[in-house]
């Protein structure tokens, strides 16, 4: 399957997925990524900055924990990828620390991005701070709202975080907003996509600096188990830490693997997020991927509790993981994901971001099924792709635990 992988690569695309669609004025920005990222593939020295970056600055490889009391609770055995430790509290330090040295690679001085649930954002300004590039952060006026930490983080690390009040006001408008700014700087600017989205070659080149979490689990769970797991799960919004998970394990046919999409208030509903369980195919941000979409095509709005998993599509690799039968996608509600996010807290002592809680909530339905056919207790790796500091406000509303509150 990876060789086939490779071939469509070469063109951008995953199976009818991926692709390139986008003004005419992008068209040599990408191609620069683009021949700038294979140099740097190819680049030892490179590679060997990125490893010592990854090692001695966010704290790589993650540790691989076996948290026996949710395992004892769900039925399996659970092992937790604890991304969660890295520095800045997220995976998402791993992609924008590759990027960021592409960056400066490219004699770019100025990054811009967008975030839904700040994540991203505070790991751009982060990098930013530490290669002394500077930083505009696009962000959903909403999501500034329901993430105001995060923005204050943003700001402390010296980047200037701009508010979108365009559209729904979450993730989908800020990456429109970010598309604009390249467009108009894209001499002294690098677009530091978040996600294994958007046009070629991002959603190939922010799989590359994420895989490490797949590469590190799978050695991990061999030391520790003597075996491979029955099952890797992650969750999905734009897809990145789902794919960076995934990836070692594409090749392993008995290694199930399950992406978990934001039900939101029921996929019945129409409120959700689920690109894959309820969209089609289309066009958006440059990319043909699973979109959420009404009669005429229109993309709809998202939602989720959780802001980074509010997005209305999903990363190309995964429809065709999807389509191919590869991976298995389902969708967790908010009720199931919170419910989870209690669970871990109260078990283990670990407080999830939310939108790691939905991969919690879909194992916790999947282990039952796997051990019924197994024989015997499943063993699954579950990526804690984030910290849940962040989203303590959400939590506390949620969970009522704010005096006053009733």
């Amino acid at each position: 399957m990876s060789t086939a992988l490779g071939l469509a690569e070469a063109e951008g695309r995953f199976g009818r997925y991926g692709g390139r669609f986008v003004p005419e004025a992008l068209i040599a920005a990408l191609e620069e990524v683009e021949t700038a990222y294979r140099a740097a593939q190819a680049d030892t020295d490179f590679q060997v900055e990125f490893a010592a970056m990854l090692r001695d600055y966010a704290g790589c490889p993650s540790r691989l924990y076996e948290a026996t009391r949710l395992s004892a609770e769900l039925g399996g055995r659970v092992l937790l990828k604890r991304e969660d430790l890295n520095h800045t509290g997220a995976h998402k330090l791993r992609n924008v620390l590759g990027q960021g040295l592409l960056a400066k690679r490219m004699g770019k001085p100025r990054l811009i991005a967008e975030t839904g649930a700040g994540q991203h954002g505070v790991a751009t300004a982060t990098v930013a701070a530490y290669l002394n590039l500077s930083c505009t952060v696009y962000m959903g006026e909403v999501d500034t709202e329901r993430q105001a930490l995060n923005v204050a983080r943003m700001r402390m690390l010296g980047a200037t975080v701009v508010p979108v009040r365009t559209g729904s006001r979450t993730l989908k408008d800020a990456i429109n907003e970010a598309m604009r700014d390249w467009v108009t700087n894209v001499a002294d600017t690098h677009y530091l996509l978040g996600t294994v989205a958007g046009p070629h070659p991002f959603p190939t080149m922010v799989r590359d600096f994420v895989r490490g979490i797949g590469v590190e689990a799978r050695e991990q769970c061999v030391a520790l188990t003597g075996d491979l797991p029955d099952a890797v799960t992650a969750c999905v919004g734009g897809g990145s830490n789902a794919i960076g998970a995934f990836h070692a394990f594409l090749d392993d046919a008995e290694v199930r693997l399950y992406g978990f999409e934001a039900g939101g208030d029921g996929v019945e509903t129409g409120r959700h997020a689920a690109a894959i369980g309820a969209g089609g195919a289309g066009v958006l941000h440059g990319a043909r991927s699973y979109v959420m979409q009404d009669e005429d095509g229109q993309t709809v709005e998202s939602h989720s509790i959780s802001a980074g998993l509010d997005y209305p599509s999903v990363g190309p690799e995964h429809a065709w993981l999807h389509d191919t039968g590869r991976a298995i996608y389902q969708s967790v509600t908010d009720t199931e994901a919170m419910d989870a996010f209690a669970l871990l807290c109260r078990t283990e002592g670990i407080i999830p971001a939310i939108e790691s809680a939905h991969a919690l909530a879909g194992t916790r339905r999947i282990i039952p099924e796997l051990a019924a056919e197994l024989g015997r207790p499943p063993v699954v790796i579950v990526t804690l792709s984030g910290r849940g500091d962040k989203d303590m406000a959400t939590a506390a509303r949620w969970f009522q635990l704010l005096d006053g509150e009733s």
